[in-house]
Parts: structure tokens; C-alpha cells; sequence
């Protein structure tokens, strides 16, 4: 198991909850600025029957080929644990729910229902916002691969923003593969159960 910095002091349960609720306000207030003052409009999100099955089946796919990942490159693995241990640790397993909602949301609505479109519905977009979601989840330069994987998630929820042009898919996608990922990863830790 990674060690967290002995110089980086961890976080209290209180203090998580508290930093997640106030980076989700700060993301959905810069997405909000960035759609008062941009010459952007917010990619459009509607529920239809294949709202729900498509963002099951790329949370499916996202999940596990990050579980592949995670069991066959020990880099990354390394990596995720870092970062999981300092976001999850301190947490209980009800708080899990937040960890799904709050950046799921907040982040989708940021990355790809704003900057998406500002950038273009295209692979540029797709790229730029992806790299940039993927640098959000920069805890230190020695964690790049989980960066990576970030960009990559990142891309796969852009490119399914823009090929359904339904920013619901990815939101909904984004929160069941952090409360999955988050989910098997404490039951898998049970010294981070609180």
C-alpha cells in the first residue's frame, strides 16, 4: 500500500466532504461564469429510453479496463492507490455516494458541457477538455499515470458527449464509475474502512 506524504497531512472525513462540496461549487460557478460571459451554450441533456443503458455500458467499459489496468500495470496501480487512499480513506461508505455525485455532476456540467463546446465539438475539443480534466486529477508529478487515466476517461465521456450530443449520458456515466470504482476499491482496503 502507498504511503501518503508524511509531509501532507490527511484529511479529516469532515474536511473531505467539506473540499468535495466547495471544488463541486467552485466547478459549477466557473461553468456557470464561462456560460454568462463566453459565447458558448451549454451542450444540451435530455433522458430518452438509451439514456440510461448507454451510460451503464460505457461506466461497464470505463471500469473495467480500469480494474485490467489496475491489476496488470503496477505503475498505475501505485498510482490510483496514492490518490484512492488520500480521497477514500478517511471516508465511510455512505459518503461514497457524494464522491459519485458531486464530481460527476460538477465536472460534466465544467469539461464536457461547457469547455467541450467553447473548444468545439470535435476531436480538438475532446482533446483539449480531456487534458485538461485529467490534469484536475494531478495530486503530484509523481502520480502521472493516474493523469493518464484521467485523460482518457476524460476523452471516452467527450467523445460520447459528442457522439450522442446529450450531456446526460456522461454525467450519469461519470457517477457510476466513480461510486463503483470508489466502492470496490474500499472493500478491497478494509484497513481504510472508517
Amino acid at each position: 500500500m502507498p504511503e501518503i506524504d508524511p509531509h501532507l497531512e490527511p484529511l479529516t472525513r469532515t474536511q473531505l466532504l467539506i473540499a468535495m462540496g466547495v471544488t463541486a461549487v467552485l466547478l459549477g460557478l466557473l461553468a456557470k461564469l464561462w456560460l454568462k460571459f463566453g459565447d458558448v451554450a451549454l451542450l444540451p441533456w435530455c433522458w430518452d429510453v438509451t439514456t440510461l443503458p448507454l451510460a451503464m455500458a460505457i461506466a461497464a467499459i470505463v471500469t473495467t479496463i480500469s480494474s485490467l489496468m489496475y491489476q496488470f500495470w503496477a505503475s498505475y496501480r501505485h498510482s490510483a492507490d496514492f490518490y484512492l487512499e488520500f480521497v477514500l480513506k478517511p471516508l465511510a461508505l455512505p459518503d461514497l455516494i457524494w464522491v459519485g455525485l458531486l464530481p460527476g455532476l460538477s465536472e460534466e456540467l465544467l469539461f464536457r458541457g461547457v469547455m467541450l463546446p467553447a473548444f468545439g465539438l470535435d476531436t480538438t475539443g475532446i482533446a483539449v477538455s480531456s487534458a485538461c480534466f485529467g490534469i484536475l486529477h494531478l495530486s503530484n508529478c509523481k502520480q502521472w499515470q493516474y493523469v493518464v487515466w484521467a485523460t482518457i476517461v476524460g476523452f471516452i465521456l467527450g467523445y460520447t458527449a459528442v457522439a450522442t450530443h446529450n450531456l446526460l449520458i456522461p454525467i450519469i456515466a461519470h457517477v457510476l464509475i466513480n461510486l463503483i470504482s470508489s466502492s470496490v476499491w474500499k472493500l478491497k482496503h478494509p484497513e481504510s474502512q472508517a
